[in-house]
């Protein structure tokens, strides 16, 4: 029989890695919900129909597809319509939805369209959702990249206000400086990578330039000039592309020099007034952030650079990097405006605009720089041993005791070798272990040790309560 095992890209979880999950989770459910989002959730499944044709080529191939159950018992009828419906979303004839009809969802945004969607009837306008959930890919497993995970995403729909953006910014800086995590947050906008496709001339050819940049952190200026020259790009277009890369200084003088080269870029002017007027927003927002100090205030970076791999954007877009040194991670959040993302769905006209948290990678990079608290790996606070007997009785009536003052405690099963008994409660951390002998029981007391310090004493079982609830 062969070793039982998990499929690849997929983990399982120790009680304390939960803990430390839960901690992430709430954390920034506390966040999400003091800034007026509410909680949502949806199914893990979604029609294939929903999802295909959303993410871009690259993401359409990564979609975990579900094989239909009963395919025999399909009509010929049932067949063709699919086949129909699947060739309206891409471009040549298919046969997979004769064998799937439905995926694990991709990510939580386009699930989150298609709710708004359905209940748009029964939606309060502008909408704050947050949601946390996992989501499937079939991408090559790595440091940092599996493929299951989950997300965390908090959105705003049904406004155009860059004040929304600004908050977004602000939920981050709060979140992460909980988390205790320094982070570097860039900004930018998909209006002026547009730009800088007409800047080259190009404009058809932005999403190849979009690519290119989105390397240079990882292949520097001469592979990205190398990548775009293979894309075919024009010798003058990426020195146009260069001239802007190479714009250095503070944010104000960064949208400065990109106006300049801009001028004549309706669409280049807006993005940058867009930006402009999102840091704005965000100045006067960021004297909520309590304790927020210097370094952390020149944490929002704008980074023409960025890009973000997914079509939907439109306007502003975010993304958050590790600024630590001593940890190598990609991207640990990022989001951005999408104008019409409803659409795809029929809701014409519905702009939002939302960031996601990868807590995988945030779960990793508190890891290693060991910034959980410790109280975390805390679970049962006290364990009684079994005597058996009349002591175990007398114990169990301690047990309830202490479950009843709200303190985590559990009691040992069996009247096991006290050796066994006390090596257990060792291994588990367990802070106290809780004594009730012969004599303990006829004084109607308990024997008390410490692990830490190794001390013992014997007190009532109020006293013992306060001792352990302090």
């Amino acid at each position: 029989m062969s070793k039982p095992s998990i499929p690849q890209g997929t983990r399982d979880f120790s009680p304390a890695e939960v803990r430390r999950r839960q901690y992430i989770f709430n954390t920034l459910r506390t966040i999400f919900e003091l800034y007026g989002a509410q909680p949502l959730e949806t199914p893990s499944m979604e029609n294939l129909t929903t999802l295909m044709g959303k993410y871009g080529e690259e993401g359409d191939r990564l979609i975990f597809k579900i094989l239909n159950n009963g395919l025999h018992e399909k009509k010929d009828a049932d067949k063709e319509k699919l086949n129909s419906e699947w060739n309206n979303i891409v471009s040549r004839p298919y046969s997979t939805p004769v064998v799937t009809e439905r995926a694990l969802r991709y990510d939580l945004t386009i699930p989150f369209a298609r709710y708004v969607v359905m209940h748009q009837n029964d939606i309060a306008f502008p909408f704050r959702r947050y949601q946390m959930q996992p989501v499937w890919r079939a991408d090559r497993p790595q440091k940092g990249r599996y493929r299951e995970f989950w997300q965390c995403d908090v959105d705003m729909v049904g406004s155009t206000s860059l004040i929304n953006e600004a908050e977004l910014l602000c939920i981050y800086q709060t979140a992460f400086q909980k988390l205790k995590v320094p982070v570097t947050i860039k900004v930018n906008s998909r209006k002026l990578l547009a730009a800088l496709a007409d800047l080259c001339g190009m404009p058809e050819k932005m999403m190849d330039i979009t690519i290119a940049l989105d390397k240079l952190d990882k292949i520097g200026w001469v592979g990205v000039a190398n990548e775009l020259k293979e894309r075919g790009i024009t010798d003058d277009g990426i020195w146009q592309i260069e001239r802007v890369i190479n714009v250095k200084g503070t944010n104000d003088e960064k949208l400065v020099a990109y106006a300049d080269i801009m001028q004549h870029s309706a669409m280049g002017m807006e993005g940058i007034n867009e930006l402009g007027k999102t840091l704005a927003y965000y100045g006067n927002l960021e004297f909520g952030i309590s304790n927020l100090d210097s370094e952390r205030e020149k944490n929002i970076v704008v980074d023409i650079s960025l890009a973000r791999g997914l079509n939907y954007y439109t306007g502003v877009i975010v993304e958050v990097v590790c600024s630590s040194e001593a940890v190598k991670m990609g991207s640990i959040g990022g989001g951005g405006r999408y104008d019409d993302l409803t659409g795809l769905f029929g809701l014409k006209g519905v702009s939002g605009v939302g960031v996601s948290f990868g807590i995988d990678r945030i779960y990793d990079v508190m890891e290693e720089l060991d910034v959980f608290p410790k109280q975390l790996a805390e679970g049962t606070k006290a364990m009684l041993v079994n005597f058996g007997g009349e002591n175990e009785t007398y114990a169990l009536q301690i047990l309830q005791q202490l479950r009843a003052a709200n303190i985590a405690a559990e009691i040992y099963p069996d009247a096991a070798k006290f050796d066994k008994q006390m090596k257990y409660a060792n291994r588990r951390g367990i802070a106290y272990v809780l004594l009730p002998g012969d004599e303990e029981r006829q004084k109607n007391m308990v024997s008390v040790k410490n692990f830490e310090t190794g001390e013992q004493k014997m007190m009532s079982v109020g006293e013992c309560i306060t001792l352990l609830k302090s």
